[in-house]
């Protein structure tokens, strides 16, 4: 079949898909519950891979749907702006473009509004639970309440948290306090209260994890589960993690080459120093290590596993809250990571105590490269990069009401900017419209997944695109274009090698040119937008 056929049919089979696929009734619109965690990677779920042990996400994964390919943007706050405003965070000023700045500091234009205000047009009512990360207080984004989880720093003081975007007004008490706990209490807490007082409105709980970003800090109950588990190193972690995700359907390539000379992407002496002769910078073999190399490394991992298997209960009790008010099989629950597993090392906040117990709140420890790179099994490199390992996150779709496919995988390319785009198809919503005085926005870059719902099918798109501290990359169908950043492109096939593993850029000049073109031209285009933004605002900055 030529190219045109195949996309032709492919439309076809979209469309016919789509209106197949499942669809809100009138007065019986899904709740929605999204929930992100942070630096988690692709395999560190069971049903994605793992020896964590994760089973309510893992039923909710066997009664629902697993997306194979699912993309964020490489770091945590542009992923934040893209899922919740529907846009690629360059063209809302959520991470800089190569001429004009934007990242964690940028405002978003006015007609980009995050989705509690496009959800108020269909009577929800929305909620906010953890980190926030995004431009502009949470409650005039459309939020009603919400828990900003601010002490980033420390999971066992909530010193600094806003609620409702504002501190608290007494002291709150730290005895017993874990932020990961606290975060589904104050989700709980919502979902109860609107369960008492608005249940015959339909409602958008955003729970936003902070775990298992570091620092590392886990409970002695959970450390206990995973305490020497993994002394056989990262090296036989990835073999493992490997074999189980080739049963399973996720992956089907081979397996990347450890990268022993890639580390942390910034590098801080000084902390590295700090942390002592345990630590490492860099993923070498695992039998070269030092044994108080291998322990301290090892002991690291079991944190961060400990951390997951928190979030996991945490995500079990609010399950049960669901239930309990009877919505859990009205709500559509949407499950990702921010980034991939990260290969930082730093000190930072309270420093780091090394006479403390690993994982205390006087501890300040990083996953580092090398476990790193085992949470991001199969894949090339981490966080910051936009290499396969630093943008490929689990997608958990469940939905008892609207998705009939219990257990099954979905390998469409798909990112975070459909996932608002998704909802609005869901929920037969149109995209938000400014007043006819104000700029409008462009149209959204994502796509509706609802398809996907419905039956594994690719769904057609032009492309994906990714920038990042200058690390950028454009997919077209199975060719991704991929670079580091002051470095050559690279080019992959992933229908055979989503491990980025044999480059074809050499052989294939006519195609990397096509897509750099591609990527450059619309990079070109957000730049533009970048320029009408800034020079609409009300007091537009001046030129540096």
């Amino acid at each position: 079949m030529d190219h045109s056929r195949l996309l032709t049919a492919l439309v076809l089979a979209s469309l016919f898909a789509l209106l197949a696929g499942p669809r809100s009734s009138a007065g019986e619109k899904p709740n929605i519950v999204l929930i992100l965690v942070d630096d988690m990677g692709f395999s560190d779920l069971g049903c994605y891979g793992s020896e964590i042990e994760t089973p309510h996400l893992d039923r909710l994964a066997a009664d629902g749907l697993r997306f194979t390919q699912f993309y964020n943007t490489a770091r945590c706050w542009p992923t934040r702006g893209a899922i919740l405003s529907g846009y690629y965070p360059q063209q809302i000023q959520r991470d800089a473009l190569p001429d004009i700045g934007g990242g964690s500091q940028g405002v978003r234009p006015r007609w980009a509004r995050l989705l509690p205000e496009m959800l108020t047009t269909a009577n929800y009512r929305s909620y906010h639970s953890g980190k926030w990360h995004i431009d502009g207080p949470v409650l005039k984004s459309g939020f009603l309440r919400s828990l900003d989880m601010r002490n980033q720093g420390n999971y066992f003081s909530p010193a600094g948290n806003l609620t409702d975007d504002r501190p608290p007004s007494a002291p709150a008490k730290e005895q017993g306090y874990y932020a990961t706990t606290a975060t589904v209490d104050h989700a709980i807490g919502c979902l109860q209260e609107h369960a008492a007082q608005h249940k015959d409105q339909p409602f958008f709980q955003y729970i936003a994890f902070i775990a298992p970003h570091f620092p590392l800090h886990a409970l002695p109950e959970d450390i206990e589960k995973y305490r020497d588990r993994y002394l056989e190193g990262w090296d036989s972690l990835r073999q493992s993690r490997f074999e189980k995700m080739r049963r399973l359907g996720i992956i089907s390539t081979p397996l990347s080459t450890l990268e022993s000379d890639v580390g942390p992407p910034y590098h801080f002496a000084q902390a590295l120093e700090r942390l002592g002769g345990g630590e490492v910078n860099r993923p070498n073999p695992w039998d070269s290590l030092t044994e108080e190399q291998k322990q301290f490394q090892a002991m690291k991992m079991a944190l961060h596993a400990a951390m997951i298997d928190r979030v996991d209960q945490e995500i079990g009790r609010l399950m049960d809250q669901l239930k309990s008010m009877g919505a859990f099989d009205n709500t559509l629950v949407l499950f990702a990571s921010d980034n991939g597993a990260s290969a930082e090392i730093m000190v930072r906040d309270g420093g780091h105590d090394p006479l403390a117990p690993m994982g205390s709140a006087a501890s300040y420890l990083c996953l580092g490269p090398g476990f790193s790179s085992a949470a991001n099994t199969p894949f090339r490199r981490h966080k910051t990069w936009v290499h396969e390992g630093g943008i490929s996150t689990p997608l958990i779709a469940h939905w008892p009401a609207g998705i009939r496919n219990g257990g099954q995988l979905r390998h469409t390319p798909a990112h975070v900017i459909d996932i608002v785009p998704t909802i609005l198809d869901l929920l037969e919503l149109d995209p938000p419209s400014e007043p006819v005085a104000s700029p409008a926005g462009p149209p959204f870059p994502g796509i509706s997944l609802r398809a996907a719902f419905a039956e594994d099918i690719v769904i057609p798109r032009k492309f994906l695109w990714w920038l990042h501290e200058g690390n950028r990359a454009v997919r077209v169908g199975d060719f991704k274009l991929v670079a580091i950043r002051d470095q050559p492109w690279e080019l992959y096939d992933l229908r055979i090698d989503r491990a980025e593993s044999n480059n074809l850029a050499d052989g294939n000049p006519e195609k990397v040119q096509e897509l750099a073109t591609l990527w450059q031209m619309q990079t070109d285009s957000f730049t533009e937008l970048a320029k009408e933004n800034l020079e609409s605002r009300p007091n537009p900055p001046r030129p540096r």
